[in-house]
């Protein structure tokens, strides 16, 4: 109970700041720079080594490309069906194939499983959902924006020098080995600032307004984020008869609602940008009450 009070009252706290404008419009770039180099990092260094090798680790990250590569073919043939404007589906296949897996996944889970399902957490994310952004997000944002080529050279490059992911690179070296005890105690004090930073930055930017006209949109993409992408998890875990800790937490990863950054990805490449915001912002307390749902299922 105290980790769902503490989530709901960081949540309200960053959008009563925002709604107030205490804070500066640059101040969740701030804190998510803040927990990307520091929090998220720490965070891999403290969990992943807890993992075991075995092929329950690679459960997360297989299952999270399915969900984002099924969830992307049923976001583009909707968007054909209903004629859905070029921003309109180029914004769908960011904020409705994308979950947020770190910044509202890490505290939920949490929160239902306790910080030792952390480690299976941060290979979803890394591993699946953080390369799915500098790829193939990269890769949306510049078709469906502009008829600019896209640098792979420049991916690449992002995606290899990202502290999270370079951290967990360095982390899985050290699976099954012990840290000392201080060191134990640094990597604690600076990860658990990502669950009160994170869920601030969320509050912050949260926002509301939704045209009736793009309300067909809107549907499609919280259908896919919220309903699709779970069935799509807990489908393959039935057919692999994947039944532990890591299918668990990676039907519920899938449940989070639309990623953050990706809405911001596809404002900043102006693919219907209130719409993206909408999506991000109702979809980010509908999951709250579905991946509630989806753990009463699953457990």
């Amino acid at each position: 109970m105290e980790n769902f009070a503490l989530i709901f009252t960081a949540l309200f706290i960053g959008y009563l700041l925002n709604k107030k404008e205490v804070f500066p419009k640059e101040a969740p770039l701030i804190l998510n720079q803040f927990i990307l180099y520091i929090s998220l990092p720490a965070m891999a260094l403290l969990q992943i080594p807890k993992l075991s090798f075995s092929y329950e680790v690679i459960i997360p990250v297989v299952i999270a490309w399915a969900v984002i590569g099924l969830s992307a073919l049923f976001i583009f043939y909707i968007s054909k069906f209903f004629a859905f404007s070029r921003e309109e589906t180029g914004a769908l296949m960011l904020v409705g194939v994308l979950g947020n897996t770190s910044f509202v996944g890490i505290p939920i889970v949490q929160a239902y499983f306790g910080s030792e399902a952390l480690g299976y957490v941060l290979m979803y994310d890394q591993l699946g959902s953080f390369i799915a952004l500098s790829t193939y997000g990269t890769f949306i944002a510049v078709y469906y924006s502009s008829t600019k080529k896209v640098d792979k050279k420049a991916i690449v490059l992002k995606i290899i020098k990202f502290p999270p992911f370079l951290a967990l690179l360095v982390a899985l070296f050290f699976i099954g080995n012990v840290f000392h005890p201080t060191v134990v105690s640094v990597l604690s004090s600076l990860a658990s600032t990502i669950v009160p930073l994170a869920l601030v930055s969320v509050g912050l930017q949260l926002q509301f307004k939704l045209p009736r006209h793009e309300l067909k949109p809107f549907s499609a993409a919280i259908f896919s984020s919220l309903f699709l992408a779970p069935i799509i998890a807990f489908g393959m875990c039935n057919l692999f008869s994947w039944h532990n800790s890591a299918s668990q937490i990676s039907i519920m990863e899938a449940s989070m609602g639309p990623m953050i950054t990706a809405g911001v990805l596809a404002t900043m490449s102006g693919l219907a940008p209130k719409l993206s915001s909408s999506i991000v912002g109702y979809g980010t307390l509908l999951s709250f009450a579905t991946t509630w749902v989806v753990y009463k299922l699953i457990v």
